[in-house]
């Protein structure tokens, strides 16, 4: 039935319940994905990994690119980011840093540079 120009669309009781399930279903999965974000979220606040020495352990910073973090590799007023600091990565003659250290991240070449660590393992 056509009525000033637009068509009217009558739907049958059945058409109305495959509506009113479909709806539902799509509810129910967005109501999922709420719960799934909320707790992915919790992992979202996951320590940042960490670079530590292969052979002695020794803790050469967190790998974040975080300049305000004071144990950041990318804060360049830190101990672990300053190229100046001994324990840092940055430094182009320190034991981590240089291009030529067997301990460097910093050298292809290295046979012990530094590894990522998981802090939460």
């Amino acid at each position: 039935m056509e009525m000033y120009g637009y068509s009217r669309v009558i739907t049958s009781s059945a058409a109305r319940r495959q509506s009113a399930r479909k709806f539902g279903i799509v509810a129910m999965g967005a109501a999922i994905a709420i719960l799934m974000a909320g707790i992915m979220h919790n992992d979202a606040r996951a320590e940042t990994p960490q670079l530590r020495d292969r052979q002695t352990g020794k803790y050469l910073g967190n790998l974040s690119a975080n300049p305000y973090d004071p144990n950041s590799t990318s804060n360049p007023y830190g101990q672990y980011g300053s190229k100046y600091s001994p324990d840092s990565i940055n430094n182009p003659y320190g034991q981590y840093g240089s291009p030529y250290s067997n301990d460097s991240a910093n050298n292809p070449y290295a046979t012990n540079p530094p590894a990522i660590v998981d802090p939460q393992r």
